[in-house]
């Protein structure tokens, strides 16, 4: 166990930031939490959602392409 507090403390994994709240790889050690899996957990969050997070995942969005009404009207004739 002291090893592992060790580890969080040599200043190389910086803290979380609030977006992780939540997230299950976030470990307390001395007062303080750090993501387990990431050194610096805001350079995750700075394009968008992280993908080690587990607490949120993508919104998936489905566009419609818009058909031109001609050419169905044509494809339907064919029929």
């Amino acid at each position: 166990m002291q090893e592992a507090a060790m580890k969080y403390s040599t200043g190389n994994f910086k803290p979380i930031i609030d977006k992780c709240e939540g997230c299950e790889r976030v470990v307390e050690e001395s007062g303080e939490k750090y993501c387990k899996t990431f050194l610096n957990p805001e350079a995750k969050w700075r394009i968008g959602i992280c993908n080690f997070a587990t607490h949120q995942k993508p919104e998936i969005s489905i566009a419609r392409a818009r058909i031109n009404p001609l050419k169905a009207a044509k494809r339907a004739s064919k029929k």
